[in-house]
């Protein structure tokens, strides 16, 4: 009987395909004569014994790899006492031999050797398994696992809204600031579509008084403007003025000054093919200036009742001198000072032929003879100085007739003639 030898062992072999019957083989039974050498009924025994080592083995790797994944998924909940508990885990599952080496060449050294495997594979699995349940009840820790992953999807859902909060008001200052922004810009383009507007109507609200143009464009006796102040008595005075023309023949008369009883107490004429001619008291001078080439000019002239001494003065040059004009005569006090026209009676008739034709700015008159030095300096724009009898100013000067008063600085577009 074999159960009563002693160490006396069971071995199990598979059977074929087309053996018949199931369940569990019967033990083999010595033949007579046919029997294996018991070499080769171990050697049999122990290539089966491996081949269960095997599959053994590829099912325990992947119980590991399903273990690993458990692992991986608990080591980002867990504490740092649970991490530590995951590394023991790591060193335990390195304790092992391999038993996947070379086998001893005894027979029953393997058989033992198998054995012993078994039993700590199985061991070990048990191991695994008791401390997966261990972690995962440590993992939880004092509260719940699904209300700590609430909170902190809490946290982060608050965190958006609170960023998404903060772009929309970002979003707002921009739209504000925008807003801002365009609405000064739509104000200064209205303002400076006021102010061209203003222009085009030839209105007279000009940056500075006195920086403005009296146009007469056309030969006619109606175009005029009209000084408001009057003369007092003079015993010597100084005109000046700027003015552009081109007009043929001759530029007519910038300006003239009547008083009861002389027609052309002052005036200054180009009339015809005649030179540009000074008329005080209806006596004349005729002067060496040039300027109808359509270019602004400087002009000014100066006269006192000594001798009836005179001075003319184009673009800051002397030019000319003579004397015995109307001399030891003052002018006479209380008449009017037209632009554009040569008066017949005071203030009127007009005649077209002798009318001006172009563009006048800063007319002033003072009642003394100006420096040639400060002459020079008013032509170059190096110094301003108002006449202190006749200022140019704006509302000082009326237009009639068609006349217009424009913005201008003499001095840029005298640069632009140049």
């Amino acid at each position: 009987d074999r159960e009563s030898l002693p160490g006396s062992r069971f071995v199990c072999t598979s059977l074929p395909l087309d053996a018949a019957g199931a369940g569990c083989p019967l033990p083999p039974v010595p033949m007579q004569g046919g029997a294996l050498p018991p070499e080769e009924e171990l050697k049999a025994t122990v290539l089966q014994l491996r081949e269960t080592v095997l599959q053994q083995k590829e099912t325990i790797g992947s119980q590991r790899d399903a273990i690993r994944e458990l692992t991986g998924k608990l080591s980002r909940c867990e504490s740092a006492d649970g991490k530590s508990a995951t590394g023991t885990w790591k060193k335990e599952l390195g304790k092992g031999k391999d038993t996947m080496g070379d086998l001893p060449r005894d027979p029953a050294q393997v058989i033992d050797q198998l054995s012993r495997t078994m039993q700590t594979l199985k061991d070990r699995l048990e191991s695994l398994e008791h401390q997966l349940r261990a972690n995962v009840s440590y993992a939880a820790l004092p509260n719940d696992l699904r209300e700590m992953l609430q909170r902190r999807l809490g946290d982060l859902e608050r965190q958006l809204l609170s960023k998404v909060a903060e772009l929309e008001d970002e979003k707002s200052l921009l739209h504000n600031e925008t807003s801002a922004h365009r609405q000064k810009t739509e104000t200064a383009l209205n303002a400076l579509l006021e102010r061209v507007s203003e222009l085009e109507k030839g209105n007279s609200a000009f940056k500075s008084p006195d920086e403005f143009k009296v146009s007469l464009p056309l030969r006619t006796n109606y175009l005029y403007g009209k000084i408001k102040k009057t003369l007092p008595e003079l015993y010597a005075f100084t005109v000046c003025l700027w003015l552009r023309s081109s007009a043929s023949p001759g530029i007519g008369t910038p300006f003239s000054y009547a008083v009861p009883g002389q027609a052309n107490e002052i005036v200054l004429i180009e009339w015809g093919n005649n030179p540009i001619e000074l008329l005080i008291n209806d006596k004349v001078a005729q002067l060496p200036l040039f300027i109808s080439d359509g270019k602004w000019h400087h002009i000014c002239i100066t006269w006192t009742t000594r001798d009836g001494m005179w001075e003319a003065f184009q673009d800051g040059e002397k030019l000319g001198t003579g004397e015995n004009l109307a001399p030891w005569h003052p002018i006479k006090p209380g008449g009017v000072l037209i632009l554009g026209q040569e008066q017949d009676t005071v203030g009127g008739r007009f005649d077209a032929t002798q009318a001006f034709v172009g563009e006048l700015s800063q007319f002033n008159i003072w009642d003394r003879v100006l420096k040639a030095e400060d002459i020079m300096n008013i032509a170059n724009c190096s110094t301003n100085m108002p006449g202190n009898i006749i200022p140019w100013v704006d509302n000082n000067v009326d237009v009639f007739g068609g006349a217009t008063k424009w913005p201008v600085e003499t001095c840029e577009e005298r640069l632009l003639d140049l």
